[in-house]
């Protein structure tokens, strides 16, 4: 299974705080992604630092990624959706010369709109438009052009664009409307923030089970196997994200979903992304505990084997193993049950999803005047 990891900007160890600096940091730690922040307009004198990152992970195949700008209104009016499409718009210019995988973007509040149909067909459309302006960014015609200062134009895709799950109940993003859009609009992916759904779902990634269940949800709903994600602690109060906290102060651990993409994630090809305040530091803890999951998944296998090895040698037959096995299964999972029933049980509130079951509609008359 590819696993990428990597911090949100420039590691905190970095003492160059530059972005190429940063890159050589990143390796020397055994991470291979980063994600750039533009929290705000991308500046022009930005985009030299840029050129340089976009050679290097060319080069060196760390594999680059850029967030938009933070608060958006493209639910709001005509006014607002443009003044939000001008931010986006300098960060789609950045991705190219930076050679982003990914370009993330958060759509912002309902606004006048209820959750549902009507909401998501308003945010397929304007994700339409961005997809075409930034395969427009890329070049249309490539062949007709020289772009020997960005190789990768030729031999890459345009960036994906990631529409995130948001944390607070006011904010368009469930993770059911983010699939529901991605699966309607080619050129997008979900990009599936844990600490998000975490906080509002009340605090429901818990077990590995639960990790398995929402991959399981997006692969029905969407399908594929490549997926973008960010993780981190997170403080929470009714449904609603307050700032990110390094994961060991968190009730989001790590452990679980770090035991689902070892024992079940095969088929994942995944980026993840440390949202910590502590960037790299958990970005290292993250890499930790998967190889730690990954070898104890190994050591299991290794003695399971070894048992039918063994079972083989005493002259079981097929139908003795297969209930020598079925009876060690009844006693782990009752060991578990036990295990579960020790701890006092957690009250689980579970949020009214919206409704995203009807097919959305592209046709919005009074969209003409977007800016793309």
């Amino acid at each position: 299974m590819p696993l990428r990891l990597g911090p949100a900007g420039v590691p905190l160890s970095c003492k160059g705080r530059t972005i190429v600096e940063g890159m050589d940091d990143i390796t020397v730690l055994g991470l291979d992604a980063m994600e750039i922040q533009t929290v705000r307009t991308v500046q022009p004198k930005h985009f030299d630092q840029y050129w340089q990152a976009g050679i290097l992970s060319w080069d060196s195949d760390i594999e680059m990624n850029m967030h938009g700008p933070y608060y958006a209104e493209l639910l709001g009016n005509r006014r607002e959706r443009n003044r939000s499409l001008l931010k986006m718009e300098s960060s789609m210019q950045a991705g190219k010369i930076l050679n982003a995988r990914h370009l993330t973007y958060h759509v912002g509040p309902y606004g006048d709109y209820e959750p549902g149909t009507s909401a998501n067909e308003q945010v397929a459309n304007v994700f339409s438009g961005v997809v075409d302006r930034v395969r427009s960014i890329w070049g249309v015609a490539k062949e007709e052009l020289d772009y020997a200062a960005f190789p990768w134009i030729h031999e890459s895709e345009p960036s994906l664009v990631g529409i995130e799950t948001s944390g607070r109940q006011e904010l368009w993003g469930t993770i059911e409307e983010v699939l529901e859009v991605c699966n309607h609009v080619e050129g997008t992916v979900p990009v599936i923030n844990m600490a998000h759904i975490h906080a509002r779902g009340h605090g429901k990634m818990k077990t590995s089970e639960d990790y398995a269940e929402l991959f399981d949800l997006v692969r029905e709903s969407y399908g594929g196997k490549k997926f973008y994600c960010h993780f981190a602690g997170v403080e929470h109060r009714m449904g609603n994200a307050l700032h990110y906290t390094q994961i060991k102060k968190s009730d989001l651990k790590f452990e679980p979903f770090a035991e689902y993409l070892a024992e079940e994630g095969e088929w994942l090809d995944i980026t993840i992304i440390s949202d910590s305040p502590l960037l790299e530091h958990d970005a290292m803890y993250m890499m930790q505990h998967y190889d730690k999951a990954r070898q104890r998944l190994l050591e299991i296998r290794a003695r399971d084997e070894r048992q039918v090895k063994l079972a083989r040698q005493a002259g079981m037959s097929d139908d003795e193993l297969a209930e020598f096995e079925r009876q060690a299964a009844e006693e782990k999972s009752k060991a578990a049950e036990k295990e579960s029933e020790s701890k006092e049980p957690v009250k689980k509130i579970v949020p009214k999803k919206a409704d995203t079951s009807s097919m959305i509609s592209f046709e919005d008359a009074d969209d003409d005047d977007d800016i793309f």
